[in-house]
C-alpha cells in the first residue's frame, strides 16, 4: 500500500483491490495491518480525526499538546509515525510544523475497507 520513498517517507500508491472483489495478498494483507495497527492507537486515531476535521485543512503542532492532553514530545513522535505511513504531510514554516491528512492515502484505506461491485445488494440466505 505504500512504498519507503528516498527520503526516508512513506508515501502512498494504490494497494488492492477492495476486500470483498479479490483476496489481499500476502504482502497487500501485510501492508495494511501495518497501517491499521498504526490507527488502533488512540492517541494517534484522535491526531488523525482533529487534522482532518481542521477548518483550514492544516493544524500546527503547537495547537495539538491541548487537546490531546499529552506532552510535546509525545505529540511529536506519533504525528512522525502518521507522516512516515503517509496519513499525514508535514510542512517546516519557521520554528513550527503544519500537518494535513493525504486524501489518498485515506480514500485508499477507505475503498480496500468499501464493498465490491457485487455487494450492492446483500446475497439471499438458502432456507434452512
Amino acid at each position: 500500500m505504500t512504498k519507503k520513498a528516498s527520503t526516508g517517507t512513506r508515501r502512498a500508491v494504490p494497494c488492492c483491490a477492495p476486500l470483498a472483489e479479490e483476496p489481499l495478498s500476502e504482502t497487500d494483507a501485510a501492508d495494511l495491518a501495518a497501517t491499521f495497527r498504526l490507527l488502533a492507537d488512540p492517541v494517534r486515531l484522535r491526531l488523525l480525526s482533529i487534522v482532518a476535521a481542521a477548518p483550514a485543512g492544516e493544524v500546527c503542532a503547537c495547537d495539538l499538546t491541548g487537546p490531546l492532553e499529552r506532552s510535546q514530545p509525545t505529540v511529536s513522535h506519533h504525528l512522525g509515525l502518521l507522516t512516515e505511513a503517509g496519513l499525514l504531510e508535514r510542512e517546516k514554516r519557521g520554528r513550527w510544523a503544519w500537518f494535513r491528512v493525504v486524501p489518498e492515502r485515506l480514500a485508499g484505506l477507505r475503498d480496500v475497507l468499501g464493498p465490491g461491485p457485487a455487494e450492492a445488494e446483500p446475497p439471499a440466505r438458502a432456507a434452512r
